[in-house]
């Protein structure tokens, strides 16, 4: 398996390529550490991820549970957003987990997703900022959202709740303040909480993680996606593969990892995310793990694998839907650009 940080110090070995440092500088654990922590607290003076052809809704969703989805979610927007895209990032389980990481309010009151769903109120009106980054807004989950399912069943169109609450929150932006990315993270189920989550994105990301009975029900997601694309969603697909929890110390880490790329070819990202003690952490402080640790594999893992989703964002197909077609965000700028304009 592919050490998650070579790609750093291929990098960081290039970076210095031009003073007396040599690439056996960076073999020191500590110094590794350090350049990693370096390179994702400076990301505003890197040149940003791609932007995407057009704006990307992503569900992440398996019905199983601990596969880290909020985890991912969160980390994945949190990269996103420190180099240089625009992100959205809607917590869609009653738990508010995603919510609690990325530092946002969800107590019982807080205008949450709940709002939208339920009742009368915009996205534009529960969407709060996030402590990880300005360009990261969140709309938080809380507790209310538990009964929502039940009490979604008599609303017409019940399904298409939070997609037509995306396409109208977009659609009501200027083009310089719309998401690159809008990032769903589902309870694990597949409840109508999950279904409105399918109806609304444009593509699925599924977390599999790196252990006996990784596959298991994921037949039963796979069939669920294929129902809503016959009758809800056309332009639904399953875009991305996350291999999560590997234990480079374990044979079965890399089997289960070898039998899910053979199985799903150039879906899984070649990035492979870590079992990694602070990434466990880092929510119990408000925090991504790029912000509590982020020199801490589980940080560098993360980044290259949302470096790894942007690009393939670069060259998408046209969306089979209509509300979403053609509204694409403006590019982003390098942020170092910003912050000299802002300077001068």
């Amino acid at each position: 398996m592919t050490d998650p940080g070579e790609r750093l110090r291929s990098s960081l070995a290039a970076d210095h390529s031009s003073s007396s440092s040599s690439a056996a500088d960076f073999d020191s654990p500590i110094a590794m550490e350090a350049l990693r922590a370096t390179r994702v607290l400076h990301a505003a003076d890197q040149d940003p991820f791609p932007a995407p052809s057009r704006i990307r809704v992503i569900t992440i969703a398996n019905q199983k549970g601990g596969v880290g989805k909020t985890t991912s979610t969160v980390n994945l927007g949190v990269a996103l957003a420190l180099y240089g895209l625009r992100t959205l990032v809607i917590d869609l389980d009653p738990q508010g987990n995603t919510s609690t990481a990325l530092g946002v309010e969800h107590t019982v009151g807080t205008p949450s997703v709940y709002d939208a769903l339920v009742g009368d109120n915009s996205l534009a009106e529960v969407v709060h900022p996030t402590t990880a980054s300005p360009k990261l807004l969140c709309v938080p989950a809380t507790i209310d959202l538990a009964g929502a399912e039940i009490e979604l069943v008599s609303v017409v169109a019940r399904e298409h709740r939070l997609r037509r609450a995306i396409e109208t929150y977009v659609h009501e932006l200027p083009a310089e303040q719309r998401p690159h990315y809008v990032l769903i993270d589902c309870p694990p189920s597949l409840g109508l909480l999950t279904l409105n989550a399918l109806v609304a994105g444009d593509e699925v990301l599924i977390p599999i993680q790196c252990e006996y009975y990784a596959l298991e029900g994921l037949g039963q997601l796979l069939n669920n996606i294929d129902l809503v694309r016959q009758h809800l969603n056309p332009g639904l697909s399953v875009r991305t593969i996350l291999l999560t929890m590997y234990d480079g110390r374990t044979k079965l880490a890399d089997q289960v990892a070898d039998e899910v790329r053979k199985h799903f070819g150039d879906l899984v990202l070649p990035a492979v995310i870590p079992r990694n003690v602070r990434v466990s952490e880092a929510p119990g402080y408000g925090q991504s793990v790029l912000t509590y640790d982020p020199g801490s594999r589980g940080s560098t893992s993360y980044v290259e694998a949302a470096r790894q989703l942007a690009e393939r964002g670069v060259d998408l197909p046209p969306l089979e839907r209509s509300g979403m077609a053609g509204v694409a965000a403006a590019p982003p700028v390098a942020q170092h650009s910003v912050s000299t304009r802002e300077s001068s």
